[in-house]
């Protein structure tokens, strides 16, 4: 039997996981799983199954509610199928390594004016936990970056989602979503976990509002139609659904999808500080049923129940001076018009070394191998950077591969593979496989690369180096080797 004193703790454990789990929005998960599970004491609200060893029962037949992998017939799929390209997502995490969770904050909202078709990912944060260090990050993204989606060409992220969900690609949409975020951060993406809006803001009203510092004077519109726009002043506000959904979601400030992704992480960062007051387990306890019935219908992810739970165990150990928070801003994008069916569109083209740098931040544990921080040259910065090298003579010039990777290597560069190029560029090309942003700075400078194509961005976690250089005859021509 369990004393009182134990079942205390355990309550208090677990709730604690709950709490911190809101970091990485599987608090959100969490609470629909403690819940079908809870065998601790009796809950107020509508009867749930899970303690009777019922192979029917939720708790057996759906832990933590997995997403099962799509089966899809091939008769189904649309033709031609957009496929996604044969690279395998990383391992199951293990518990001691860095785990990555894309965060989708779903527009399938009833109400929204412009709410039609598949789903969007309205926004996408990238979240970190690193178990041996015990610290995190929060990663936003843009929805305006204009990036390579896997089997459908460039377009905005934010409708790698889309995409892969109408096209009923395997994984649907959070597959593709997650594949294109590696590809463009350059890190792997474990899991997944996708919020539709209404969830979101039933949550916040369970929650009894949100603390929110406001930081300069904004009107905000609540989603859906009607006029409706609430003022905010500076300062301290306690925000409710509603209200927490449109300060969230608001663009129309000078900094835009910036200040946007600002807003998020203060959301976040109130939702988290509201959970893990003490003041309030009491009554996230209670509330746990219909906090369960109101997003288990909102929320879907591939993390299973064990995993939730030791991602919450240590979550809880994560001091808030340990959470890193970046946003992907306008110093690492430029500003570009496309034409997408016939229409102009503004969107943002990825400055690919200064998100690497953001991202050496926020999922590294000593942060950016930077000039700045290390006082050193972009040589030295390459060589601990330690990439591998693959180069190819592009060009028809006998045996220059070899005196290029014996010069590389005088250099104290890592050449691994040294072959003839099946292709003949107009010029050398540098193509960076696995996020090696300084071995590519110094190349750039070496190679002197300036036509944007001849500085490529191409994530492949099984290449054969993490860096591949194409030969071209601008090298051949003139070059600084002896």
């Amino acid at each position: 039997m369990i004393n009182s004193t134990n079942k205390n703790s355990i309550i208090k454990w677990l709730i604690l996981g709950v709490t911190s789990l809101v970091l990485f929005v599987g608090m959100l998960i969490l609470t629909r799983s403690i819940v079908v599970g809870w065998c601790l004491s009796p809950l107020p609200g509508v009867a749930l199954n899970g303690c009777n060893n019922d192979p029917a029962s939720p708790l057996f037949s759906q832990p933590g509610k997995e997403t099962p992998e799509a089966s899809i017939d091939a008769a189904d799929l649309p033709t031609p199928l957009p496929a996604i390209p044969n690279v395998d997502l990383p391992p199951a995490w293990d518990g001691a390594s860095r785990v990555n969770v894309l965060l989708l904050g779903l527009d399938s909202y009833d109400g929204s004016a412009d709410r039609s078709g598949p789903a969007r990912s309205d926004t996408m944060i990238l979240l970190t936990l690193d178990p041996q260090s015990r610290t995190a990050g929060i990663l936003s993204i843009p929805r305006d970056l204009w990036v390579n989606i896997p089997g459908f060409g460039y377009g905005r992220i934010n409708t790698a989602y889309m995409n892969g969900d109408a096209a009923k690609l395997p994984g649907g949409g959070p597959a593709l979503a997650m594949k294109t975020v590696e590809q463009v951060i350059g890190v792997p993406v474990q899991y997944y976990a996708q919020i539709e809006f209404a969830s979101f803001v039933r949550l916040i009203d369970e929650l009894d509002k949100i603390p929110v510092f406001v930081e300069k004077n904004i009107t905000i519109d609540p989603i859906g139609p009607g006029s409706d726009e609430i003022f905010l002043r500076r300062g301290e506000h306690m925000l409710g659904g509603v209200e927490a959904l449109a300060y969230a979601r608001n663009r129309y400030t000078e900094g835009g999808d910036v200040d946007r992704a600002k807003r998020q992480q203060q959301v976040i960062m109130g939702i988290r500080e509201r959970v893990l007051d003490p003041a309030n387990f009491p009554r996230l306890v209670a509330d746990a049923p219909s906090i369960y019935a109101i997003i288990q219908d909102g929320i879907n992810t591939n993390l299973t129940f064990d995993q939730i739970m030791r991602l919450a165990m240590l979550a809880s150990s994560v001091p808030e001076e340990n959470i890193k928070k970046g946003i992907i801003n306008y110093d690492m994008m430029l500003p570009y018009n496309v034409v997408v069916n016939g229409q102009n569109q503004a969107v943002y083209k990825p400055i690919p070394d200064k998100i690497r740098e953001l991202r050496d931040e926020i999922f590294t544990v000593s942060g950016a191998i930077s000039p700045m921080a290390q006082g050193t040259d972009s040589l030295d910065l390459a060589r601990q950077e330690a990439a591998t090298i693959a180069i190819y003579n592009g060009t028809y010039t006998t045996g220059l591969a070899q005196s290029t990777a014996d010069y590389l290597k005088s250099l104290g560069l890592n050449v691994v593979i040294i072959d003839s190029a099946t292709t003949f560029p107009a010029s050398t090309i540098v193509v960076d496989h696995r996020g090696k942003p300084y071995t590519l700075r110094y190349l750039k400078e070496l190679f002197r690369l300036e036509a944007a194509i001849q500085i490529q961005n191409d994530y492949q976690p099984e290449a054969a180096a993490d860096i591949e250089i194409i030969l071209g005859p601008d090298w051949a021509a003139s070059n600084p080797m002896p």
